[in-house]
């Protein structure tokens, strides 16, 4: 029989009040009222009135009082669609073991979408044969279903007393690890592993871990993960490599949970070797993070993995690489060696040019190194020189310059004048270069020169364009270091003075001075004769 206060609140029912005070009567009768016959019939009535938000309110009164004679009614309002299809599904949810078989029935006869919403009713009823339904919805067809159940339950988890997450952790379990049914389809699996893991249950770590590997797909193995992150602080051995194997892993999906994973785990030693792998991943941001954990140890391993990131296209991992390289003396050789073996001079000018901020910093016998490459490769006529010396050169110019000098000095004196002309052509490139050092370069080129006396030949000829351009600067000393030059032959005065004694006034007396120096040298030779003639003929005697 009814109180006092249902039957007022009854009475504010009636269609002559207004729309709002109808509403709230109806929701506090819900929350209030009995299963009285006079209240249900009451209730019922206004399933049909006019006033659809008194229905949803009258909706919602039916399902929290349990009212078993409506369920008809709340079924056929579920099958009209709508928005009161959703709120009809959850009252009839509410009715237990009864409604539940009836909203069953009903998800083969309607469309997805309300299907949808009939999970999700279910789901959310709070009733044990609801959320039973529930769970097996997980197992539906459509991925649809799947989600709104998952969706549904995943909200009422943190509801349940510890009892009720237990059972329903035991359903699920079992539905994960039962071996004699078929697979779970993918969408179901992954519902299941999300449920169970807001539920947090212990239990079902192994089964999470067997997951995180192939041949399991990436969104069971995502989930999977992202499931474990509620568990894994420091992980054992065979744990850690499938982490780092997940982490290497193609699919993004997959890699960024275990990277979150690895994050905050320490890196022994003993371990590198399984880190050192996630230096090679497809994904820019798992390299980035491997370089974090592994870039401050200096190890040949860890620097030959820093190196393999320079050629990458992303601009922002190169430059960390670099960094991490530069402070590391096995990262500094590796640089070097690196620009040591470089296989062409663009790639030896790559490396030469990412290493110039830092190059003076290297050890003293890695910069020798370097320079005595660099001279190898000038005296190949190998223009990977270039770079190298590049790098010596900003270190100390005025050094450099003096080595080089040295270096072609020791040549030629061994009479190796080809050699010793590679390094002068270089000192030459410098305006500041002096005449003493302009002076050898000329007379290494005329050592190394056919001494073609064809007027083309002698045009193209870069000793005597070096006499040439000395003689207009300085007149006086390159005379006079002819004079005192005895490793210029004869055969290389005449030649000279052959060419000099046809031009025009310096170049011409110079080119008498080197006759007459060939004549005083080597007066009875045939050299000599042909000399005398040639200054007769041009004059000069």
């Amino acid at each position: 029989m009814l109180d006092t206060t249902s039957k007022k609140l009854i009475r504010l029912l009636r269609p002559d009040l207004s729309s709002e005070v109808r509403c709230s009567a109806a929701l506090v009768l819900g929350e209030v009222g009995t299963r009285d016959a006079e209240l249900t019939d009451a209730l019922c009535e206004l399933l049909d009135d006019p006033d659809s938000s008194l229905r949803l309110q009258v909706l919602g009164a039916v399902g929290k009082l349990r009212i078993e004679g409506a369920l008809k009614r709340l079924l056929a309002r579920v099958t009209e669609g709508g928005p009161e299809s959703e709120a009809a599904a959850l009252a009839a949810a509410r009715l237990g073991a009864k409604g539940t078989r009836g909203l069953q029935d009903l998800m083969p006869k309607v469309a997805p979408g309300l299907r949808r919403r009939i999970a999700a009713a279910m789901a959310g009823a709070g009733t044990t044969s609801a959320e039973t339904a529930a769970v097996d919805a997980l197992l539906d067809s459509d991925p649809g279903v799947v989600d709104a159940a998952t969706r549904t339950l995943s909200a009422e988890i943190p509801s349940l007393t510890e009892a009720h997450r237990k059972a329903l952790a035991d359903h699920l379990l079992e539905l994960l690890s039962n071996k004699k049914s078929s697979p779970l389809a993918l969408p179901s699996e992954t519902a299941v592993i999300r449920l169970l893991a807001a539920l947090g249950d212990a239990r079902a770590e192994t089964l999470f871990w067997e997951r995180t590997q192939p041949p399991h797909p990436p969104e069971v193995r995502a989930a999977a993960l992202q499931a474990l992150g509620n568990w894994v602080a420091a992980p054992a051995k065979d744990k850690l490599k499938r982490l780092l194997a997940c982490a290497a892993d193609a699919d993004f999906r997959v890699a960024v949970p275990a990277l979150m994973m690895l994050k905050n785990v320490p890196v022994n030693d003993r371990a590198l070797a399984d880190w050192l792998p996630l230096m090679e991943a497809p994904d820019v941001a798992v390299r980035r993070a491997a370089i974090e954990k592994l870039g401050d140890r200096d190890k040949p391993e860890v620097a030959t993995a820093l190196m393999k990131q320079l050629g990458h296209r992303d601009r922002e991992l190169r430059d960390q690489a670099l960094a991490c390289l530069t402070r590391l003396e096995k990262g500094r050789q590796a640089l070097a060696r690196a620009l040591l073996e470089a296989a062409n001079p663009d790639e030896a000018w790559m490396l030469a040019r990412t290493q110039a901020p830092f190059f003076r910093d290297y050890r003293a016998s890695l910069r020798e190194e370097v320079f005595a490459r660099a001279c190898t490769y000038l005296e190949a006529g190998d223009r990977r020189a270039d770079a190298l010396l590049f790098l010596v050169r900003d270190v100390d110019a005025r050094g450099l310059r003096d080595r080089l000098e040295e270096k072609a000095m020791a040549l030629r004196k061994k009479k190796d004048h080809a050699r010793a002309l590679a390094y002068l052509r270089l000192l030459g490139r410098d305006p500041a270069c002096g005449a003493g050092v302009r002076f050898e370069l000329a007379g290494c080129a005329l050592k190394v020169s056919a001494h073609d006396l064809s007027g083309e030949a002698r045009a193209a000829d870069l000793s005597l364009q070096q006499f040439a351009s000395l003689i207009h600067s300085h007149e006086a000393e390159v005379t006079e270091s002819l004079r005192k030059a005895k490793w210029i032959e004869p055969e290389d005065l005449f030649y000279l003075g052959f060419h000099f004694a046809e031009k025009d006034r310096q170049e011409r007396k110079f080119g008498g001075e080197a006759l007459k120096l060939l004549v005083k040298r080597s007066p009875r030779s045939k050299l000599a004769k042909d000399a005398r003639t040639k200054l007769k003929r041009e004059g000069l005697d």
